[in-house]
Order: structure tokens, then sequence, then C-alpha cells
């Protein structure tokens, strides 16, 4: 995920305290859907090679 990265958005001396607050949790916000995201793809890999695996051995 790409986020856009600028003086402005990081520098809550150049916003009133509010818009800094904002700004800051949407881009955790955002940083966590796509932790989120790519937490599903790796257990869903995990359950896949688990399974494969347990169809071996029968």
């Amino acid at each position: 995920m790409f986020f856009h990265l600028c003086q402005s958005c990081f520098n809550p001396e150049s916003t009133s305290a509010s818009t800094w607050k904002q700004r800051r949790l949407k881009f955790l916000k955002s940083m966590r859907d796509d932790l989120e995201t790519r937490l599903a793809a790796i257990n869903a890999a995990i359950e896949t090679i688990e399974r494969q695996n347990s169809q071996e051995e029968i």
C-alpha cells in the first residue's frame, strides 16, 4: 500500500491540532487496514499448506 507523504501532512505546526489528529488517525487506520489484509493473506496461505500437508500424510 502506498501512502502519500508530504511535509505538511506530518508537521503538526502547519495545521490546527484537530486537523493534525484527524490526519494522523486516518493514516493509522489505513496502516491497520493494510496490515489486517496482509495478515488475512498469510493466514490463508498457512491454512492451505497445512491442509496440503495433512492430505499427503493420508
